[in-house]
Order: structure tokens, then sequence, then C-alpha cells
């Protein structure tokens, strides 16, 4: 019959029409911000430094070896070395940085500067409700805005958190095995053998004592 298919695809479009506001799988609308949506695990918006524990300045990951700054496309990183070294969150004397600012304005969210980073301590976050009436320095976010603990990184990417912090404490636990037993090694060692002596230097001694008898 001739106009069949109209008919049809007509039907399928009131279908569809009535079936988004009476279906509940097909409600796409969401009263934002009253309402929100779960984000996804991978949602990725712009870097952050992950630190561990309670102390920001203490448990920074990060040792300012700029190898994030060197690898930005857009160049959004700028990092300035401390010139003290300070523990970190073991107790290890690290080099952390003195400045660390990141312009979101310009950055790209490409995270290659987490690829990159040999430390796990910089992280893509999820927030993007960085609205701001100052598009120059309310968009560059310094040290102090970037620090955010490990257990925040865990709450938004539970799958690489775990899988970092398994690998960290692998890490962590082969190198206080290797130096229990640098120090236990010493301890319970036994006195090295005597050196021995050279045939040479024993027949010079027989020829001496021959001499002086």
């Amino acid at each position: 019959m001739l106009g069949t298919g109209i008919l049809k695809g007509m039907a399928e479009t009131a279908r569809n029409f009535i079936g988004s506001y009476t279906e509940e799988d097909r409600l796409v609308t969401v009263q934002y911000p009253e309402e929100r949506e779960p984000l996804k695990e991978n949602t990725r918006n712009f870097p952050f430094l992950v630190y561990d524990g309670a102390d920001p300045e203490a448990g920074l990951r990060c040792v300012a070896c700029q190898i994030c700054e060197k690898e930005c496309p857009p160049q959004c990183i700028y990092i300035v070395k401390d010139t003290v070294k300070k523990p970190d969150f073991v107790g290890k004397m690290q080099i952390q940085p003195k400045i660390f600012d990141i312009d979101v304005s310009v950055c790209m969210s490409c995270q290659i500067c987490v690829e990159v980073c040999p430390f796990d301590a910089i992280e893509m976050d999820n927030d993007f409700e960085l609205s701001n009436t100052d598009r120059f320095q309310g968009l560059l976010l310094r040290k102090d805005l970037l620090a955010k603990p490990n257990d925040y990184f865990r709450q938004i990417h539970p799958t690489i958190a775990t899988e970092i912090d398994a690998r960290r404490a692998e890490e962590k636990a082969k190198a206080e095995a290797k130096a229990k037993a640098a120090v236990a090694a010493p301890a319970t060692g036994a006195a090295p053998p005597p050196k021995p002596t050279s045939p040479a230097a024993t027949s010079d001694q027989g020829t001496t004592q021959q001499s002086a008898s």
C-alpha cells in the first residue's frame, strides 16, 4: 500500500515520543543541579595531586621531577623545586615542589601528565563545576588546591586506585625487607676468612729464615 512506510515511521516516532515521558529507562532529562546522575569511573577533567595520610605537605607523592611539566603539550604546568628535602609519608627524605601550578584554562585534559608520572603523584579529577568570574587567577590552581588525599582518589577512580595501592604496598614491603636484610647481615655473618698467603711470599720468608740462621 502506498505510504505504508511513512505511516510506520510516524508510528515509531509517536511511540518514542510518548515513551520518553512514560518509560522509566527512557527518562533521559535530569533536572540539574537539583538532580545529578552518577559519573562514570573513567570520567576525567583536570589533573590533581595525590597525597597519602592526613598531611598534604608530608604525604605529597610528587618529588618535583618535572617530567609532567616537560611533557605537557599546552605547557600549562609550572613547577619550582624546593631547596630543602623533607620526609615523605614513610619518612624518606625527598625533594618536593615549592610551587606547583596548573592553568586549567589552558589544560586540554589529555592525561599525558598522568601517564608519564613515575610516582603515581598526579591523577585526573572528575570535578567539572569550575565556573569562575576570574578567568585568570580563578582558573590557576595552585598546590594547596591541587592536593587531594588518596581516599578521594579511591572514591572517584576505585579500580585504578586499588591497583596503584597494591603495587605501592608491594614495593614498600620489598624495600623494608631489603633494608632489614642489610641490617641483619653484618650481625649474623661469620668473620671473614684470613687472607691467603701467596707462594712467592712464603718462599721469600723461608729464604730469609735460612739466611738468618
